[in-house]
C-alpha cells in the first residue's frame, strides 16, 4: 500500500506551490488514474514519487516504511511522456542491458513477452519501433527492474487510436501483477480499465468517482 499525507513541493523558484497538501492511498495491483491539465503538477507528482524530486513537506510511506528518494528510486519505474526520446541503446538487447550487465536471456524474455515484444529480433534498433512498440519497449525497461510500482506520464500522447487501444489493454494486463499510477490530460479509454481516480488541478488532489467520469468525460479538464 502506497501513503502519501500531506505532500507538497514548493520550490523557491515559484511563487506558488505547485503540489498543495497531497493525500493519497494506493493499494497494490490496481491501476490509479490522475487526470488534470497540462501544468496541474502530474509530472511533478510522479518525478517525486519515483525519486527524482523531493516533496518540501509531507510523508510518503509504502506499508508501514516511510521512503526517502532513494527509496522511491528501487521503489518505483517511471515511463515518461515521451520515452523514445530517453532511449540510449543501439538495440533493443542493449537498451534492456543498460545498467544491468548480469542480465540473463530468461529475464530479457520475460520482459519482452510480459509487453507482447517477445517476437521482434533483439538487434533491432529502439528508435525503428512503432510509437505503440516505443511505448511498449519503456514499459519492459522499468518491468527489467522488477519495481513494486509503475509510473506512466501520459501513456497514450501522440498514439493513433489502434495503438491507443493496445496499450490500454496491455496496461489492463499488467495490472493483475503491478500497481500502476497512470497521469494524463484527458480520460480518454484509461477510465475503464482504472480502479482508482483523482483529479489534480492547481497542485490539489481530490478522489472521483471512475463511472461518473466516464459518464461526464469531464471537459473542464482537457486544456
Amino acid at each position: 500500500m502506497l501513503y502519501l499525507k500531506n505532500v507538497s513541493y514548493h520550490p523557491p523558484a515559484t511563487a506558488t506551490p505547485i503540489l498543495r497538501s497531497i493525500t493519497l492511498e494506493f493499494a497494490p495491483q490496481q491501476l490509479g488514474l490522475i487526470i488534470g491539465p497540462s501544468g496541474s503538477g502530474k509530472s511533478t507528482l510522479l518525478e517525486i514519487l519515483a525519486g527524482l524530486a523531493e516533496c518540501t513537506a509531507g510523508e510518503i510511506y509504502w506499508r508501514d516504511q516511510e521512503l526517502t528518494s532513494l527509496h522511491l528510486q528501487q521503489l518505483g519505474g517511471l515511463v515518461f511522456q515521451f520515452p523514445e526520446r530517453h532511449f540510449c541503446g543501439n538495440s533493443i538487447l542493449e537498451e534492456l542491458r543498460l545498467g544491468h550487465p548480469g542480465l540473463r536471456m530468461d529475464q530479457i524474455t520475460e520482459a519482452l513477452t510480459e509487453v507482447g515484444l517477445e517476437q521482434l529480433p533483439l538487434a533491432t534498433a529502439p528508435q525503428s519501433l512503432s510509437g505503440g512498440q516505443q511505448r511498449r519497449l519503456a514499459l519492459a525497461v522499468q518491468l527489467i527492474r522488477q519495481p513494486h510500482l509503475l509510473l506512466l506520464d501520459e501513456p497514450t500522447a501522440g498514439l493513433d487510436w489502434s495503438m491507443r487501444r493496445q496499450l490500454v489493454t496491455l496496461l489492463a494486463k499488467l495490472k493483475q501483477h503491478w500497481s500502476l499510477l497512470v497521469v494524463t490530460h484527458e480520460t480518454g479509454d484509461l477510465l475503464e480499465i482504472a480502479d482508482r481516480c483523482w483529479t489534480l488541478n492547481h497542485g490539489q488532489l481530490l478522489e472521483a468517482d471512475p463511472q461518473q467520469l466516464a459518464a461526464d468525460r469531464q471537459p473542464l479538464l482537457i486544456p
